[in-house]
């Protein structure tokens, strides 16, 4: 019999309710064949792992729970993936997954997400010792979150796989997990409309590595002494905001070929300067904030040697962060163009800012630049803005750059008087950055958010 068509809505309900009353939970038990089980599972079904290990290379190609009691553990035995999921909308929670194979070009995860997996939760999970913890490869709209992932130690960076990776799947979202060991924490390529949130990275080399992913967000994360913090290479339109670098060994931002970006909220500290004042008996540094050679390769140990690196990037918005204690506050060079740079605070960096380049550059907007910790000028009208503008380079600089032995001239008589010179003749000043605004208190230092367990 045909239902009138105002009747429809009434009957698919009624059906949605009835699929979800008949789901079932299995439960599963050591030394049962797992594959059979979930083979005949029906849409909707739960089924459960009682304490105990499991043989994995498991396969879930129809909608379902795979949950685990404290103490399920799936195994791959070091062969192909430890569970490869197909169909959409199923949920992995609540397992410790380990011992995936070793084959880069198979692409060996812990969890591996096919394209027709649209909807994947894969949360409260223990993924350890897997070449990938979990790659979603196309898997839409997925969500990966609250898992503790910790990649492969021992191996070189090119053997081993990333924490999780992403190949053209929009709309993922990746929250509040924990990264350890491995390549890279986060890697997408390809993708569009994904949100990186509140994760935190240890021991890796990239925290987050992005390539060709436009129209997504990476925010609240916090990257502890990683190579680098967060790589940004081309790739359009993100905001990322929030986000901590504590003592990465490079870079805390890096940006290659990334355009029309937000970067706003973000900290970036090294330990520069304390470990050159811990129980130092050399006299202040001199009036460029520069810490005496004797100590850089001690310090540059413990923070990063560029804060942020900006290399052919365009048309983007930093604000309000902080780069502190580097060997390098911003490095900036390549024709990058159309960049807007205030309200930020430039602390205790051996040099503020490396700039390779002939153009000038005023880092100011609306009357408005950044505060810079070595900038000594006076706010006479007390409007918050120093009276005079901030350079942050000089003829010597560049000289130091080009020729890195020159630096043995560095407290000599003549080099004093060049720079004496420049102070007070302006003109002798090279092209470059100016802050015709600089701010002469720094603005709130971000906190950030601890990301992951």
């Amino acid at each position: 019999m045909r239902l009138p068509s105002r009747m429809l809505p009434a009957a698919l309900v009624a059906a949605g309710l009835s699929g979800f009353a008949s789901a079932e939970t299995l439960t599963a038990v050591p030394g049962q064949p797992l594959q059979a089980l979930l083979d005949r599972a029906r849409d909707g079904d739960v089924v459960e792992l009682a304490p105990g290990d499991y043989n994995g290379s498991i396969r879930i190609d129809r909608p379902l729970a795979l949950t685990g009691r404290p103490g399920a553990v799936l195994d791959g035995g070091g062969s192909g993936n430890v569970v490869t999921v197909t169909a959409p909308d199923v949920t992995v929670r609540g397992v410790t997954i380990r011992g995936s194979g070793r084959d880069l070009q198979a692409m060996n995860s812990g969890v591996f997400l096919q394209k027709t997996a649209e909807r994947a939760t894969i949360e409260n999970n223990r993924l350890v010792g897997n070449l990938f913890g979990v790659y979603v490869h196309g898997a839409t709209g997925s969500r990966v979150a609250n898992n503790l992932i910790e990649g492969l130690r021992g191996h070189r960076l090119s053997e081993a796989g990333n924490g999780v990776s992403l190949w053209n799947a929009p709309e993922v979202t990746i929250a509040d997990n924990t990264f350890r060991y491995g390549r890279d924490g986060i890697f997408t390529i390809s993708s569009r409309k994904d949100r990186f949130v509140g994760n935190r990275f240890e021991q890796v080399r990239f925290a987050v590595h992005y390539m060709y992913t436009n129209d997504s967000e990476v925010s609240g994360n916090v990257s502890i002494g990683n190579h680098v913090g967060y790589a940004i290479m081309y790739s359009n339109r993100l905001i990322i905001r929030d986000n901590i670098s504590d003592r990465d060994r490079d870079h805390g931002l890096l940006f290659n070929y990334a355009n029309y970006a937000e970067i706003d909220g973000n900290r970036v500290t090294g330990g520069l300067l304390d470990t050159v004042s811990a129980g130092s008996e050399e006299g202040p540094d001199d009036e460029r904030g520069m810490i005496p050679d004797t100590k850089r390769e001690q310090s540059l140990r413990s923070g990063p040697e560029k804060c942020v690196f900006i290399y052919n990037t365009n048309h983007n918005r930093f604000r309000n962060n902080w780069f502190e204690r580097c060997a390098i506050g911003v490095h900036f060079t390549a024709g990058s163009e159309g960049n807007e740079i205030t309200g930020n605070a430039f602390v205790g960096n051996r040099n503020q800012v490396k700039y390779v380049g002939t153009r000038n550059l005023d880092w100011s907007k609306g009357g408005r630049g950044n505060y810079w910790s070595d900038n000594p000028a006076f706010d006479l009208d007390g409007d918050g803005i120093a009276d005079t503008a901030y350079r942050p380079n000089d003829l010597v600089d560049r000289v130091l750059w080009t020729a890195p032995s020159a630096k043995v001239l560095i407290n000599s008589p003549a080099v004093q008087v060049l720079r004496w010179a420049q102070a007070q003749f302006p003109a002798l000043y090279p092209g470059g950055v100016i802050d015709s605004h600089p701010l002469i208190a720094p603005p709130p230092r971000p906190s950030g958010k601890e990301g992951g367990r």
